[in-house]
């Protein structure tokens, strides 16, 4: 039976500092080593101050988890070296006195399976190491203590992944969820990173870290659970150990032997108080959360109609969800919905397009109106829906310039037909006994318009002209 747990390390990129001192929390674009104080890289007599609002976030992501939070919390002094850790310790937390981490006991559901969440914790990131060279021989390893002390939390479950399809499911749920709390952005660069903890029946736990994004967390999963059983079919012992992905040979290395919690020297940061909560705090927070994405998913079922697919995928991405909420009423609610699912997360499937996007939430609301008052077809809403998010242009500039304009003059539409019917001679038979064949036709019809035709007026004078 193979048991899979995860470890994963979820920056909060929407705080303005980092955890225990005023640097930036937002890292990225700064030049090596420009980002840093006496705090954050630990200089003899600096001193932290924790992030209130750091608390704050992570509270939020623990019930959103359906976790538990203790009256009070404490922070510890996890102690090893490595040359990302400026201070050669970091500061977490740790249950060891009871319960005193940011949440605990929670569960999500995934494909009809629960996941139990053992823990969730507030920590303060490393800095990152930099590799150059082009061979082992001429390798230098550099050191950007930048990313030092930026708010995390280690959210960490209990081993009750399957196989790695589970674990990507799962990591793609709990990245939108992050997200839709607005507590984090992970698609930003090393913003949502995930260890791996891999064993098989008959073998000792093995943990994999190095890997950077979820794709990657898949195949070293799988190529994990491939070497674990290859080595138990021959006899041979599996030991625990710490594993590196790589990236580029797509397997997994030995880096080290696994350490335990004692190898850490864990002890209380006297530097930091017990925090301990005032009665209302949580329950304002719970009453300030964000709509859950389950929540906006029924409602907007239950309220607009929309098809319960093109729900769930509105619901789940927060920037179009959020346009949708912004350009919608009751009345083309479901066409904002069927615009957005079927055309424009396809042109905006980036985060660097979408930040050059110029489309805003009226040009939705009157491309919508366009489509339901027959002024431009569906097929050219598409076109013109390119040429917003390109020019930002107001949708009648876009229909003038680009004369995209519906054609339902009836004489003009039954000269395409005339020709259509001359050019589809055996199409024209088929369709006298099978009324579905006429789509074809209007499909037709449509190419040679260009899409601009009216396709209600269009079938019903195919019809005639075809049926009688």
């Amino acid at each position: 039976m193979t048991k899979i747990g995860l470890e994963i390390h979820c920056q909060l990129t929407n705080l303005e500092s980092k955890l225990f001192c005023s640097c930036k929390a937002n890292y990225r674009d700064k030049e090596p080593n420009a980002n840093i104080c006496p705090t954050c890289i630990g200089l003899p007599g600096s001193l932290p101050r924790l992030n209130r609002k750091a608390v704050e976030k992570a509270i939020i992501i623990a019930m959103a988890l359906n976790c538990q939070t203790p009256k009070k919390l404490a922070f510890f002094r996890k102690n090893y070296f490595y040359p990302d850790l400026p201070k050669n310790f970091q500061i977490t937390q740790l249950n060891v006195y009871g319960p005193t981490s940011i949440g605990l006991d929670g569960k999500i559901n995934v494909a009809d399976k629960e996941i139990r969440i053992r823990r969730i914790q507030i920590e303060e990131d490393p800095g990152r190491l930099i590799y150059e060279g082009i061979s082992e021989k001429n390798l230098i390893t550099l050191v950007d203590y930048n990313r030092a002390g930026t708010p995390l939390v280690e959210i960490v479950t209990e081993p009750d992944f399957e196989n790695e399809k589970q674990v990507r499911l799962f990591l793609n749920i709990l990245s939108d969820l992050l997200e839709n709390l607005e507590v984090a952005d992970p698609s930003l660069d090393g913003a949502m990173r995930a260890d791996a903890n891999v064993s098989i029946e008959g073998s000792e736990k093995v943990e994999i870290k190095n890997i950077n994004s979820f794709h990657d967390c898949e195949k070293a999963i799988h190529f994990e659970i491939t070497r674990q059983k290859s080595l138990v079919d021959r006899g041979i012992n599996v030991p625990q150990e710490t594993r590196h992905w790589d990236d580029k040979r797509k397997i997994t290395t030995s880096a080290r032997s696994k350490e335990s919690e004692l190898d850490y020297r864990y002890f209380l940061e006297g530097d930091i108080p017990w925090i301990i909560f005032e009665k209302d705090t949580i329950a304002k927070l719970k009453n300030n959360m964000p709509e859950s994405i389950s929540s906006k998913k029924e409602r907007y079922i239950s309220k607009y109609a929309i098809p319960p697919q093109v729900a769930d995928v509105l619901s789940s991405d927060k920037f179009h969800s959020d346009l949708f909420e912004q350009a919608h009423d009751e009345s083309n609610a479901k066409e904002i919905a069927n615009l957005i699912t079927t055309d424009l997360m396809g042109l905006l499937d980036t985060r660097e397009k979408r930040e050059q996007s110029k489309l805003n939430p009226k040009h939705l609301t009157d491309l919508a109106k366009a489509i339901v008052e027959n002024v431009i077809t569906r097929t050219s809403a598409k076109t013109a829906l390119q040429e917003i998010v390109k020019s930002g242009k107001p949708l009648s500039d876009i229909i003038s310039t680009f004369d995209l304009g519906n054609v339902s003059d009836e004489s003009e539409i039954l000269k395409m037909i005339d020709e259509v019917i001359s050019e589809e001679k055996q199409a024209v038979e088929e369709a006298k006994t099978n009324p579905q064949t006429i789509n074809f036709l209007v499909g037709k019809v449509m190419q040679k318009t260009k899409g601009k035709a009216n396709p209600v007026i269009t079938l019903n004078l195919l019809k005639e002209k075809i049926l009688g």
